[in-house]
This record gives C-alpha cells, structure tokens and sequence, in this order.
C-alpha cells in the first residue's frame, strides 16, 4: 500500500467521512447507480443484506450469505479458505464486479475476485446488483455487481466481542469498538478465525491424506467527521490476511493478504450539485508454498473517481463522472507485461414522473492495452398500481482480458478484445397482501467469449446465450418470516450447445425464521440442480438440497447465545471436480456440523 499511503494524511487533513446513514435502511441501494436511492426507484434487481440479517442468518462465509441471491450459483474447491466462485445469473465467475467499499478486488492476473478470503464480522452490508451494470462500473459487471461495506463507526460508544467453537477444529474471536456523535464517527474491529478443516480430496496419495486447514487475521477500521451540513469526508480500512492448506503434490499451502483502503471527500455546493472525490487501494497477495518451490501473484491496484450528481429539478436529474485505476502484477511468473491503466467517462439521466421513470445511461472506457470500449443502458418504469411496478430494461456489457490471457509469455495474445454481452430485462414488483413479490425474466447474449485454443493460447472464439426466470417473496406465515426464491435458467454455449459449466439450470432458496420472546428459531433450505464440470458435459455434477438449522438466545440485553447446524441432513454433495493421475475426482464438501457462538454487545 506504500504509494497510496502517501496520500492519506493529505486527505486527512481535509477531512474524514462520516458514515452513510443508508447503510442502515434494508430500502436504500447505494450500488445500482453510485449513490443512495429507494430500491423502488431503481430499475436493477437487487438483494439487499444488512448487518441485522446477518446476525439472524449466521452466515460463516460470504459465499454461505450470497448462495441466498436469486440467480447466484457457488462453487467451492472443498471446505473454508478453499477457491470460491461466484455465477450469477449464469455467468461465468470473473463477469460479475465485485467491490469493498468501492475497490475493486478481482485479481489482475486470474480475474477472479478472493471471496473466500472475506470474514463476515468485518462487514456491515452487502448489495448485490443482477445484472449488467458497465454503463456505470465499465469492466466486469456483465452478471452484475456485489458491494461489500465495511463496518461503520455508530452513535454512543459500542463495544462488542464474541467467540465460536464448532466442527473440525474450528475456532472464530471478534473484538471491535464504535462509536461517535452527529458529526464524527469511528470503528474499529479484529478477528481471528482457524479451522483444522477436513481432507479436501477424496483419493489417498502422498500429500492427500492430511486435514486442510485455514487461518483468517482480519482487522478493520473507519474514521468518518462532517465538518459542515455540506462538508463531510472519510476514510475505511480492512485487512485480512492468513493461511489456506490444500491438496496437491508437494504439501502445497498459500500464504494470503487481501486488503482495501477507501477514502472520499463530499461537499454538496448548492441545492443543485452535489460533488464527490474518491481515492482508493486494493491489493490481493497471494505466495503459494511447495515443498521444493513457490508462486507469488500479487496484484496491486490504485484508483480515483470524480462524481457528480446535479438535481436539475423535481423530475430530471443527471449524474456524470470521471473513473481511473491501474493494475500492478508483481509475480514469479512470466509475463510480458505487468502494468496497464484504465481511463472512462460515464454520464446518466434519470426522469422521475407521475406516470413513468426512466433512465438512460453511457460510459466511454479507454484501455491501455486493448482500447475503447462503449456501453449504454437504459430502463423505464411503469407504476401499474400504488403498490406494484413494471421495468422493462436493456444494459450493455463487457470484461476486459486478464493478465493471464493477454501477457502470459507461455501463451500471450495482445490482439486479444474485451467479452461483450447485451442483456434484456422485464421485472414486476409489489406487495400483495402484506407480501413483497418480484419477478424478473431475462436474457443475455455474450460474443467473444475469451477460451484457450488447442495451443492454450487464449482466443476469442466462443459465444453463449443465457434465458432466465427468477422468482422472490418475502412474507410472515403463521408468525414464520419467510424469504423465498427459485430460478430456472438456460445458459448455454451457443458453439457447441452444451450447459456452460458449473452453472445449474435451477435454483431454490428459502429462509425461515421465528421469534419467541427472547428465543429464536430458524430453518434454511438450498437446492442447486445438475451441472457439468467441464464445456464438453462430460463430467456430471448431481443435484442436490441442504437444510441448515440455528437459533439464538437473548440472555441479557447484552449477551446473546446463537448455535448453528449445517448440512443437517449429512448430505454427502459435489461442487467441482479435479483430475490426478488421469482420474477424475470430486472436492469434498462439508458434512454435518455445528457451530455455537456467545456474544457481548453492551450499549453505553
């Protein structure tokens, strides 16, 4: 972080930020358009996690929290710390963007974003935007977007502390402190989770007999001050670092750091303009030791932005902005080139009448290596009643090529383009009868699908094409809150036919919970249908369904009881395939477990 670093107390000394307000209200998205809106006045499906879900939900990974979105498939390489990716909408696991506290965090060398390597303590909410939105974020945000928050400093004094035990070893600490007044704002917090794990593999040779293990260090912080009513800046820190064993020849186990500082500065100049300068740093560090040799990919990226939002009256405002980043690849590896920048200029409309809204936006992205790339999107919303919405859409998309694929000296093309995509949306929302109900079908055609070729050298020479229904609810049965959601999609490459891999054609999750006086009860259900490992459909995935179970317990104001049980059923269940020896077999996955948690949160 040594080059940005340099710039934090100059922006210090302007001022520090304080906490959005937003990040508290389960209505408010700040992601679908870069700043704070109703989720009524957006046109983007969106999910929506707060810290007060995550608490009743007791998800232990970010992955077990997402797998809930509609649309959104995981895959796992076996247990904690293991490779985690991410399909939404059925795309692949590096179209989606994904942000800590507007950092983008995806490796430059392998494209995908380390979301294994996230901690729930350390996170306030999290937005999930599906469906293309690079018209606003440029790059990447082809399946959509995913916001993670840090936590935020809060009124009064809180401190907080917890501790876990639970299955294969498995040990969870968090300590943190918030508090503050109406102008300025602090948190601070730590963590310490460890696992002894389990046997990732499922075959017996040297290197594969032994429990994979994983260690998370993680440590956050905020500083937020409002010099005036019009004045307010700040600054957000996390760091998570640690160990991850897994198996292959050579006891092999990566040593990794993922970190993120975010920093912004917003003076709202008169009723009309609303200005805000954002600064930022991310790296993902990752050493992966064997016993007779070692990897190091490293990615350092820096990143500015220049917002502007103008009211221009009751019905019309505009939003337009200036976005810069440059990718830094320090590696072991043999690369052509380590270094590219990234330039755009993004502006967009928005209308909001009595009988419609609509909004229309375009962005201009200038690539150092492969050049210019346009993206547009536009939406219009038909209110059809008090209560329920219709919004017809159309977004473009595109990824650029990693590092991997374009500089790579075993198989480096530079003539390489970026992965195009157009998407198609028609969504109907409302509340019947005291129940939020959304339905949104969809479709999305992606051209220049960068795969490797027979020589590996990767080439644009695939398409796919991807139809979708997704349907949501959220309502209290019989004193039950329920949230439900199923999804039935097609993605396919358009080439050979075939399901694209690893993505299943049908998804169900359900959510309820139930509160007794201080005592509550919840029940989770996840089902995911078959999928293919490989584009040739070859190696079949098999469906399958888990139920999770938890509750807590209130015992005082400020001490809570909260136990889980995954995989209640002791589902024996395969996400992902690998091959040794010339023999293909399944990652193991978690069996039956459970995890009992106190925590102590008093309120000063």
């Amino acid at each position: 972080m040594n080059r940005f670093l340099i710039l934090v107390p100059t922006l210090l000394a302007s001022g520090i930020t304080l906490a959005n307000s937003s990040l508290d209200l389960p209505d408010t998205v700040i992601t679908a358009s870069r700043q704070a809106q109703q989720l009524s006045s957006t046109p983007a499906a969106t999910t929506v996690f707060t810290r007060a879900d995550i608490e009743l939900l007791q998800p232990t990974t970010v992955a077990d929290l997402l797998r809930r979105v509609p649309g959104a498939s995981i895959t796992t390489n076996g247990g904690p710390g293991s490779l985690t990716a991410l399909s939404l909408r059925g795309t692949g696991s590096t179209q989606s963007l994904v942000l800590v506290d507007g950092q983008r965090i995806g490796s430059a060398s392998a494209g995908q974003p380390s979301l294994e390597f996230l901690n729930v303590d350390q996170i306030e909410r999290i937005e999930v935007i599906r469906g293309p939105r690079s018209a606003i974020y440029g790059s990447d945000a082809i399946g959509g977007v995913i916001q993670i928050f840090t936590r935020q400093g809060k009124m009064g004094l809180n401190p907080r502390a917890s501790f876990a035990v639970g299955s294969d070893q498995t040990y969870r600490r968090n300590v943190g402190l918030s508090g503050g007044d109406q102008r300025t704002r602090f948190e601070l917090g730590a963590s310490l989770n460890e696992t002894g794990g389990f046997d990732r593999t499922r075959h017996e040779t040297a290197g594969d007999q032994d429990d994979d293990g994983y260690r998370n260090r993680a440590f956050n912080a905020s500083l937020s001050h409002r010099f005036t009513d019009t004045l307010e800046a700040g600054i957000s820190l996390l760091e998570q670092s640690g160990n991850t064993e897994y198996d292959l020849f050579g006891n092999p186990e990566d040593d990794f750091t993922l970190s993120t500082v975010a920093t912004h500065l917003q003076w709202q100049v008169n009723q009309l303009w609303t200005t805000r300068l954002e600064a930022g740093h991310a790296e993902d560090k990752r050493d992966s030791n064997y016993d007779f040799f070692n990897f190091t990919y490293n990615t350092y990226r820096d990143s500015a932005s220049w917002l502007n939002t103008l009211q221009l009256n009751d019905q019309h405002s505009l939003q337009a902005g200036l976005d810069w980043y440059e990718d830094r690849l320090r590696t072991t590896g043999s690369f052509l080139k380590t270094e590219r920048s990234n330039r755009a200029a993004f502006v967009q409309h928005r209308f909001v009448g009595e009988a419609f809204q609509t909004e229309l936006g375009w962005r201009h992205d200038d690539n150092e290596q492969f050049g210019n790339a346009n993206t547009f999107n536009a939406a219009l919303i038909l209110p059809i009643s008090a209560n329920q919405q219709l919004v017809a859409s159309y977004g473009e998309g595109f990824r650029a090529p990693t590092f991997n694929d374009l500089y790579n000296s075993f198989g480096a093309n530079l003539e390489l383009q970026p992965e195009r995509s157009k998407s198609y949306e028609l969504q109907w929302r409302g509340e019947v009868q005291n129940t939020r109900l959304q339905a949104a079908a969809f479709r999305t055609d992606i051209d220049d699908l960068i795969l490797l070729d027979p020589f590996f050298v990767a080439q644009n020479i695939s398409r796919a094409r991807i139809h979708g229904l997704e349907l949501s609810a959220e309502v209290e049965l019989a004193g039950w809150q329920t949230m439900a959601s199923a999804t039935w999609m097609d993605p396919r490459d358009r080439n050979t036919g075939n399901q694209l891999p690893r993505r299943p054609k049908r998804l169900l999750s359900v959510d309820i919970d139930r509160q007794w006086g201080d005592l509550g009860l919840g029940f989770s259900v996840t089902a995911n249908s078959t999928r293919y490992n490989d584009p040739a459909n070859q190696q079949e995935l098999s469906g399958y369904g888990l139920v999770e179970a938890r509750a807590h317990w209130a015992m005082t104001e400020a001490v809570r009881w909260d136990l889980k049980l995954g995989n209640l059923l002791d589902k024996d269940y395969r996400l992902a395939n690998y091959n040794s020896g010339g023999q293909t077999y399944s990652y193991q996955e978690n069996n039956l477990n459970a995890q009992l948690a106190v925590s102590w949160t008093p309120n000063f």
